[in-house]
């Protein structure tokens, strides 16, 4: 299918929803739909906080959803089941990758499996004592000791906990809060991400993001706020540790089975040892994104790189059929 058909096909764009992502969603989305439009094609805003958005969809006949959302229930693999079900052809990784890849516990097993480095970690068992799994995860990462809940984006509900008399406290003040949680041992050097994009053999690694936050490390505030993260690129690395870490964001997203773009979170430590911290398979769209960064950087903008992960929607058809 050539640019003009896709172009003139219905899109939806789907932005909002109800996780604690949403606001961020709705910057994403609105900037997607601006580029959209400005591509030449037909866009309807959609939020899937209302409860007859599945209707709204088909009563406008829309042939292909570009996913803006974020977040639990948007990012897990709930509405991308929901797309399938209804048969929308959508953009973004499909039910069991953006399943996976959103429970941060499952994903360092895959990586685990696979060799990918990770930081060590404790996923906290809710049947068991969580005083002593506390003691455990000290005795086992060390202090600070990283804390997190299982199945959350954009760094919500992180902690760092540097005094064993916290621990405890910050940690049923979060498994409260979010459920499921881990602790990791806390990795200190340069934070970098890698934004991955196309399928098949033209999957690559965009140039490699460094991000130097303001805060205590890239929090949802130093990620969403103006002047609050610096960001540099290509990142302070030797060309061999960029082409590693380039490596191991693409080995990454492969093991996972992410389909058209994606982002790896990775730290590299003072001894230039790469770790895999996360990854994305909806990675944001703002304006104060990492992904549209890189994709500037390979000299790509931002129509260009929205009209190439739309492809990977009309790949996913072709591809199941």
């Amino acid at each position: 299918m050539d640019r003009e058909q896709l172009l003139e096909k219905r899109i939806a764009v789907l932005m909002g929803g109800r996780s604690g992502e949403r606001q961020v969603s709705l910057r994403s989305g609105a900037r997607i739909a601006d580029a959209l439009q400005r591509l030449g094609a037909d866009v309807v805003r959609i939020d899937p906080i209302d409860l007859d958005w599945i209707e709204r969809m088909r009563d406008a006949s829309i042939e292909i959803v570009f996913l803006g959302v974020h977040g639990k229930g948007c990012e897990d693999g709930t509405i991308q089941g929901v797309l399938e079900a209804f048969e929308f052809s959508y953009t973004g990784s499909g039910v069991l990758p953006s399943a996976l890849a959103m429970n941060k516990t499952m994903t360092k097993r895959v990586l685990s499996t696979l060799d990918i480095p990770t930081p060590d970690y404790l996923a906290v068992d809710p049947n068991q004592n969580l005083d002593l799994q506390c003691e455990e995860a000290i005795d086992r990462l060390g202090l600070p000791v990283v804390l997190k809940p299982a199945s959350e984006g954009s760094s919500i509900g992180v902690s760092i906990i540097s005094e064993r008399s916290e621990i405890k406290r910050i940690a049923y003040k979060t498994q409260h809060q979010f459920g499921d949680i881990l602790f990791e041992r806390y990795i200190q050097g340069q934070e970098v991400t890698v934004g991955l994009l196309g399928i098949n053999e033209n999957l690559r690694a965009l140039p490699v993001l460094e991000l130097v936050p303001k805060r205590e490390f890239y929090d949802y505030e130093a990620k969403y706020t103006e002047g609050m993260t610096e960001f540099i690129i290509p990142a302070r690395l030797s060309d061999s540790l960029t082409q590693e870490v380039q490596e191991i964001a693409l080995g990454t997203h492969q093991a996972v089975g992410c389909w058209g773009y994606s982002r790896v979170d990775m730290l590299v430590d003072n001894a230039g040892q790469p770790y895999v911290m996360e990854i994305n398979t909806l990675p944001g769209l703002t304006d104060l994104s990492d992904l549209p960064a890189q994709a500037a950087a390979a000299e790509m903008s931002y129509d260009e790189l929205i009209y190439e992960i739309l492809t990977s929607a009309q790949m996913r058809l072709v591809a199941s059929d």
